[in-house]
């Protein structure tokens, strides 16, 4: 099995990208989503050290962004919890897809939390400045704070790609991107 990780700034578009190779993708966002939804052990956690903003379950994504605008260092204590249980989600679906001749790896902090091996394929999404700017006003839950917060955890965008294997031009057209992923999937294979 060969790992591909995806990699790219907050609305650059690597999920699309991710979800556009045709194998088994591990989405960490929609694995924290779920885990805020459905693991009673992960608010108890996140209870314990942010009571005054996680008190009820399922928990409300709302107040976990207030506790991160609130203070610098709850955004360390979420995530200390939360990707603990993410790399446990990811060894799930590794073990499930050990068959499959690839699988994606759509995790945002992927070099950041040391998640990525050696032998990984990595890609980096590279998008418009004003396109993803563009892509980020019409999510709903977009908050220029919250991004800041979450750039500044992030390594540098000039590392991520020095870091890549292989970059994609995103300009967000199906026959572009399957072009491009058709070329590193024939490149890798």
């Amino acid at each position: 099995m060969i790992r591909i990780g995806i990699l790219g700034e907050i609305g650059a578009g690597k999920s699309y990208i991710a979800n556009n190779f045709g194998y088994p993708v591990f989405n960490a966002d929609k694995e924290v989503s779920k885990l805020y939804k459905k693991n009673k052990k992960i608010f108890y956690k996140l209870n314990k050290k942010l009571p005054k903003y996680i008190s009820s379950f399922p928990i409300d994504k709302n107040k976990v962004t207030e506790a991160i605008l609130s203070n610098k260092s709850n955004l360390k204590k979420i995530l200390k919890i939360v990707h603990l249980e993410i790399r446990k989600e990811m060894n799930l679906f590794l073990k499930k897809n050990r068959k499959k001749k690839f699988v994606i790896l759509d995790i945002p902090l992927l070099l950041e939390n040391k998640i990525y091996k050696k032998k990984d394929i990595l890609v980096f999404v590279d998008s418009p400045q004003k396109k993803i700017i563009k892509r980020l006003k019409k999510r709903s839950n977009f908050n220029t704070e919250l991004l800041k917060k979450f750039k500044k955890i992030q390594l540098k965008i000039g590392y991520k790609k020095r870091k890549s294997h292989f970059i994609i031009k995103n300009d967000f057209t199906k026959k572009t991107v399957k072009k491009s992923i058709k070329n590193i999937l024939n490149e890798i294979s």
